[in-house]
């Protein structure tokens, strides 16, 4: 964190986002702020709220994306939610509770994961030992004959040798594993298994008797599992919850999307009767309240939240007057112009152009696009975009799709084949499909 300044921050979110240099630079300070406030004093730290943030804008500009590589970037609990699945307490639908549920799972698992990787070497020597043990058991009584001892020794360094070359890799072992099935228990409620508030899997494990079963296994398979288990006796799982809260309640980003379709008056009839009522119920969250977990209570009070919605028929001052005074930040992202379609075909890291290069590259066909080409596509993708439903980006991965359709279906046989994609291509391929989709326009 010490090395994401702001400036780092949008510099790193430039390499797969075209664009939308105010979001970027709204959601740099806020992750700064994050930092800067764990240097406060205790007392004042508490004090400090985090400046949660509305993005405005349409689907497929850049939103979730944003939100999604910079919890990525900063390595921390990262949760996207669609608003529209909550509902007011009463109705049929998830309770806006279980997002802070779903956060603290998130981060137990990636805490735990990354602790897996830090003991990985001792595991897997303590894993190397039980094999050792296996291929060559200890003597049950101890003797005094040092010529034998010493022989054992050197036998076992042997095998050691071998295992350590994969030699013995396929040679087959019996091996005791621990047998983790659980019987299926089934609970009837209408807020589901997330309102028991207790983590039935793990009373269950603690009441039912343990279990072991012999298999066959090969020495490499023996291996992996041996590993795993040595993993997990010396992870301190204690340790990792208490990381994996506090990780939450400080660092923990909440990406609500669709806020806008919760947003309006209250409707009097049809599915939006709860619109409000789950407005009311996030308020609680996102104002700083306290979630029971199965791993304990977490506070919500510095989460940071980021809202987003297209907000094309409400807008976010059709929001509850509580609701808007939590999201102090509000950025408007700009429809996206036919540069900037040119740009994000082939500029990120993760660029489409690229993705298809490589998927084809694996079937041995070279495919190569020319800039006429690329900017063929861009403004196909614009204008569709301006004539029908705007969706942004993803429009290019319809273009895109259709464009290479015949290609990737006849890869196998094109082995070893180069093939060059010019503007001409483009017209001759996408000019039935571009017509099909002007045609929708009159079409009820």
């Amino acid at each position: 964190m010490d090395a994401l300044t702001p400036k780092q921050v949008v510099k790193e979110l430039d390499k797969y986002i075209i664009g939308q240099n105010n979001a970027k630079k709204s959601v740099a300070i806020a992750l700064r702020n994050r930092w800067r406030r764990q240097k406060l004093p205790l007392e004042l730290r508490d004090e400090v709220a985090p400046k949660n943030i509305i993005m405005i804008g349409a689907t497929g500009i850049g939103k979730t994306e944003i939100a999604r590589r910079l919890a990525r970037l900063a390595q921390v609990p990262f949760l996207k939610v669609e608003a529209s699945k909550y509902t007011e307490v009463g109705y049929v639908g998830r309770d806006v509770e279980s997002m802070i549920r779903d956060l603290t799972d998130l981060a137990v698992k990636m805490i735990k994961d990354s602790e897996t990787k830090r003991v990985g070497i001792k595991a897997s020597e303590l894993a190397k030992e039980r094999l050792l043990d296996m291929l060559l058991p200890p003597a049950k009584n101890k003797t005094n004959d040092k010529e034998k001892e010493a022989q054992i020794k050197r036998t076992r360094e042997k095998l050691r040798m071998r295992l350590d070359d994969g030699k013995l890799d396929k040679r087959m072992v019996d091996l005791e594993v621990k047998n983790h099935t659980m019987p299926m228990v089934e609970i009837f409620s209408s807020s589901g298994i997330e309102e028991m508030g207790i983590n039935f899997q793990d009373m269950f494990s603690k009441m039912m008797p343990k279990r072991s079963k012999q298999k066959k296994s090969t020495i490499k398979e023996a291996r992996r599992i041996i590993t795993q288990e040595e993993a997990e006796r010396l992870l301190d799982m204690d340790e990792i919850i208490r990381t994996a809260i506090s990780k939450v309640e400080n660092s923990g980003i909440v990406f609500i999307d669709e806020l806008d379709k919760v947003a309006g008056s209250k409707s009097h009839s049809g599915p939006d009767v709860s619109r409000e009522g789950v407005q009311r119920d996030i308020l609680p969250i996102v104002e700083g309240t306290t979630v029971a977990t199965k791993y304990g209570m977490v506070k919500t009070d510095h989460i940071l939240f980021i809202a987003a919605g297209a907000f094309h028929v409400s807008k976010p001052s059709d929001l509850i007057p509580e609701l808007q005074g939590r999201f102090p930040i509000r950025v408007e992202l700009s429809s996206l112009s036919e540069s900037d379609f040119e740009k994000i075909l082939t500029k990120p890291r993760n660029a489409l152009i690229k993705q298809y290069i490589a998927l084809l590259k694996t079937e041995n066909v070279k495919i190569e696009f020319s800039k006429d080409a690329i900017r063929e596509i861009a403004s196909m993708a614009f204008k569709v975009n301006q004539e029908t439903e705007n969706i942004g980006a993803r429009r290019l991965y319809t273009i895109v799709e259709k464009l290479l359709e015949d290609i990737s279906f006849n890869a196998p046989e094109k082995s070893g084949k180069k093939i060059s994609i010019n503007a001409a291509y483009v017209k001759k391929k996408m000019a039935g499909f571009v017509e099909d989709i002007d045609i929708t326009r009159y079409i009820l």
